[in-house]
């Protein structure tokens, strides 16, 4: 009879993803006997369940891809104004993307720009919507179709998380910066777009 309890492999698949991102973030050049001697397994259990390096920061790209598409869904739950959705959603998102940030760094060197694009469709289809609206009621003025607008707000995500990583902008104040970058490349007035900013804030 099943009991629904996750066996010992599951167990250990989960240990390990957990170890190894934690691994990556405080060292990008973790090795698999780095990460199985941090999870207190041996290598072997590590290949058993990820054949490759590669194959486990692809799978950690995959959880983090998943959680970002759902804290972005959250944030916008019941937001009537396409502008104040995009708000809370680069705020909230960014609380996550975070934590993610030199993990997507090094995928970029490992499951390459495309992987990572193909993975974040889903979302910037979604997101491609909302400026749809936005576009449409007049919220947002741009020259740029919405699956583009939306391909835009994806690169200048990366491109604040690279500045982080660089020591180009302080994390703390990235996740704003972000969101009022976002919103002034959608035609937001730069006074609207830090209001915004600023009143989503003090609610995400």
């Amino acid at each position: 009879m099943t009991t629904g309890n996750p066996s010992r492999a599951d167990t250990n698949r989960r240990r390990i993803l957990d170890v190894a991102l934690a691994e990556l973030l405080r060292d990008p050049e973790a090795s698999m006997d780095q990460i199985a001697r941090a999870a207190g397994v041996v290598r072997r259990t590590v290949y058993g369940h990820f054949p490759s390096r590669e194959a486990l920061i692809g799978t950690l790209v995959d959880e983090a891809v998943q959680v970002l598409t759902e804290t972005d869904a959250c944030a916008r739950t019941d937001v009537t104004d396409p502008a104040e959705a995009v708000a809370r959603s680069v705020l909230t998102v960014w609380e996550i993307a975070d934590r993610y940030r030199l993990l997507v760094a090094l995928a970029q060197r490992t499951v390459t720009v495309q992987g990572i694009r193909d993975r974040l469709a889903p979302l910037r289809a979604e997101k491609a919507q909302l400026l749809q609206r936005g576009l449409e009621d007049g919220t947002f003025t741009s020259p740029l179709p919405p699956a583009a607008l939306s391909l835009v707000h994806e690169q200048m995500l990366f491109a604040v998380m690279e500045a982080v990583n660089e020591g180009a902008l302080p994390a703390e104040e990235a996740g704003s910066a972000a969101a009022v970058t976002m919103l002034t490349a959608a035609g937001v007035p730069a006074e609207r777009a830090v209001e915004l900013v600023e009143r989503a804030r003090g609610e995400v």
